[in-house]
């Protein structure tokens, strides 16, 4: 089982290592050092959230879900008309239900962190 830290240099890695190879294509080496910086942060900041706040969710009673056309995936945002419910203990996370599935959402930029299966 690997540690959160693990999970985010993990992520972090990944985000850099993607965000080369995009910025390389797209602008040459100046692009590619670019991409690594802007993918690195992208990555770290899709860390998964703690259990504590899946467990809390997973916890909530069931509300109506709302439902959107667009796939509910995670890294992506989610609509802004979508209404988000903090989580008590960590106010870095927000949740909903969206297409009858529990998301975890980052409420500052709406953006998907997990899909509750």
């Amino acid at each position: 089982m690997m540690s959160t830290a693990s999970l985010a240099e993990d992520s972090t890695a990944t985000g850099m290592v993607g965000g080369a190879a995009t910025g390389a294509i797209i602008g040459g080496p100046v692009g590619a050092g670019v991409g690594a910086v802007v993918g690195a942060v992208a990555g770290a900041a899709l860390e998964p959230p703690p259990e504590t706040v899946i467990t809390y969710v997973q916890q909530q009673p069931v509300s109506q879900s709302v439902v959107v056309q667009q796939p509910v995936v995670v890294g992506k945002p989610l609509p802004r008309e979508v209404i988000l419910t903090p989580v008590a203990e960590d106010p870095r996370y927000a949740y909903t239900i969206v297409n009858d599935q529990r998301v975890i959402v980052d409420p500052n930029t709406y953006t998907v962190v997990q899909v509750i299966q």
